[in-house]
């Protein structure tokens, strides 16, 4: 007499997920795709057109006000090739000697700050210029995890898409320079009286050295620590090329 086997089969692919967690799933993957989809687009556009304005920028106005003084965002871009030589290798020269070579991380100079912070000495950034657009044109200023991190997605994107005389034109156009005063030709007119496009050695070292801390250092009344500092620029720009 033959066996009956049963027709009933084990469910061995385990239960199925709840429509609620299906649908958490759907919609998370659509905001991640959608969150690299629009940087990417973001970062493409500002290939061809110049960033009107930063976060920075809009945040220092406001603080001016509430401190009782004037408005005051002082902008003017200059093309790149119009963007004196001298502003761009004292640029390469006092803040990213690898501006060049690096994939838009400067991993020495990284290590060596993250060294010296931790050691309790005076905080020191490691930013490269690529890092420091990321943050200017795309992010915030305050310090955190968070932020850190989309820098440095945002430093991959530009580094990707953007050629380095891209990112060194919107660098030189963006960074803050002066109180209420941004950019190389803002700059220039500010502190010397002429135009971006003729600053000397001197100027465009003395320029770039007041950049770790445009609100309080004065590029046409020098410190003695910023006349040195912008005087071993002048000593190291022939050493670099530009792109």
């Amino acid at each position: 007499m033959a066996i009956k086997r049963s027709s009933t089969k084990k469910n061995t692919r385990g239960k199925k997920q709840s429509p609620g967690k299906t649908l958490l799933k759907k919609w998370s993957l659509r905001l991640v795709m959608g969150f690299f989809g629009l940087t990417i687009i973001w970062v493409l556009l500002l290939i061809f057109i110049n960033p009107p304005f930063t976060y920075l920028q809009i945040k220092r106005a406001f603080e001016r006000k509430a401190a009782g003084k004037e408005w005051k965002i002082d902008k003017k871009w200059l093309d790149y090739e119009d963007l004196s030589d001298n502003l761009k290798r004292a640029a390469i020269a006092g803040e990213d000697a690898y501006f060049l070579t690096h994939n838009g991380f400067d991993t020495k100079a990284i290590q060596e700050a993250m060294e010296r912070n931790q050691s309790g000495k005076s905080l020191r950034g490691g930013s490269t210029i690529s890092q420091q657009v990321a943050k200017n044109v795309f992010l915030w200023p305050e310090r955190s995890w968070f932020r850190k991190g989309l820098e440095a997605y945002f430093t991959v994107l530009i580094e990707a898409l953007w050629s380095k005389k891209r990112i060194l034109e919107v660098y030189l156009n963006v960074i803050e320079m002066g109180q209420g005063v941004y950019g190389a030709e803002a700059a220039a007119h500010y502190y010397f009286h002429k135009s971006g496009k003729s600053l000397t050695r001197k100027e465009a070292a003395l320029i770039i050295a007041i950049l770790p801390s445009p609100q309080k250092w004065d590029a046409k009344r020098p410190s003695a620590y910023v006349n040195r500092r912008a005087n071993n620029i002048v000593r190291y720009m022939g050493h670099y090329r530009i792109p």
